[in-house]
C-alpha cells in the first residue's frame, strides 16, 4: 500500500548521491542534487524510457514506472511494469539487470533571434544502477503503487487483480541513489549585448500534456457517468 499521507521526496531518505561519474561538464549550473527536484519529475511523469544491452546490443524501451517502498530494506525504488516473457525481464533473471532509466518533461520551447539560440525548457532525470525483478510475494504491493502513480483511487473503483493475472505481470525495482537530475527553465535565448535585432520575435512557448474528454467503451452501461478517479486524472492534467 502506498502511504498518502507522505510526499515522495520524504520518502527518499539520504537524498541523491551523484558521483564524478554522474556530474554534468556542460552546464553544470543546470544539475541539481536535490531529492525534491528528482521526486517531482518522477511525480508527474507517466513514461520512463530504460536503456540496456541486449545480445550485444543497446535497446531503449518505453515503462510506464512508479515509485514505491516494498519495505524489502531498499527504500523507495523506481518500479518499472512488464511482462515475464519480455527480453529485459528475462535478462534480470535472479541477478538483475544494468539499466539506465530516463524520464524526461518537456515544459515549453524557447526562440531566440537565432536558430543557435533557441532551445527548451525541460526537467530530466536519468537513474543508474541494477534492477531486480521484485518477488512474488511483492508483486501486489508494486502493482499498487504502479495504479495508483497513473490514476489514484481506480483500484477502489474497480476489481483487484487475480492470482493469474498477477503471475502474467513482472515489476524490476531500481534503488534511486545513483541519479542525475538536469533542469533547464529560465529564458537564455537573448543578451542585452548579443546586437540582435529586437524587431525579430522572440521568446517562449509553454507546452504541457493536456487530457481529452474521456471516452467510454461501447460496453459501457453508464458512459456519462464518469468515475472520481479519471476525473480526477483530467482534472490534474489540465489544470
Amino acid at each position: 500500500m502506498s502511504e498518502p499521507g507522505l510526499s515522495l521526496a520524504e520518502r527518499l531518505e539520504g537524498g541523491v548521491r551523484v558521483g564524478p561519474n554522474l556530474t554534468l561538464t556542460r552546464n553544470p549550473e543546470r544539475q541539481s542534487g536535490d531529492p525534491a527536484a528528482l521526486a517531482a519529475i518522477l511525480d508527474e511523469a507517466l513514461v520512463a524510457h530504460v536503456a540496456f544491452v541486449r545480445r550485444g546490443w543497446p535497446v531503449a524501451l518505453p515503462f510506464f514506472h512508479a515509485v514505491g517502498d516494498l519495505r524489502d530494506g531498499h527504500g523507495p525504488q523506481l518500479l518499472l511494469h512488464g511482462s515475464p516473457a519480455a527480453g529485459l525481464f528475462e535478462q534480470a533473471g535472479s541477478n538483475g539487470v544494468d539499466v539506465a532509466v530516463c524520464v524526461s518533461l518537456l515544459d515549453g520551447l524557447v526562440f531566440a533571434r537565432s536558430t543557435f539560440g533557441s532551445s527548451a525548457h525541460y526537467r530530466s532525470a536519468v537513474i543508474y544502477g541494477r534492477a531486480r525483478l521484485v518477488a512474488p510475494d511483492l508483486l501486489p504491493a508494486a502493482l499498487g503503487f504502479l495504479v495508483d502513480h497513473i490514476t489514484p483511487g481506480r483500484r477502489q473503483e474497480v476489481r483487484p487483480p487475480l492470482g493469474q493475472e498477477v503471475k502474467k505481470t513482472a515489476v524490476l525495482a531500481l534503488g534511486l541513489t545513483q541519479a542525475t537530475v538536469k533542469l533547464a527553465q529560465s529564458y537564455q535565448g537573448e543578451s542585452p549585448d548579443d546586437g540582435e535585432d529586437r524587431g525579430v520575435w522572440a521568446g517562449v512557448v509553454p507546452l504541457a500534456l493536456r487530457a481529452d474528454q474521456p471516452r467510454p467503451s461501447p460496453e459501457t452501461q453508464n458512459p456519462e457517468q464518469i468515475p472520481p478517479s479519471v476525473r480526477a486524472l483530467v482534472e490534474r492534467l489540465n489544470r
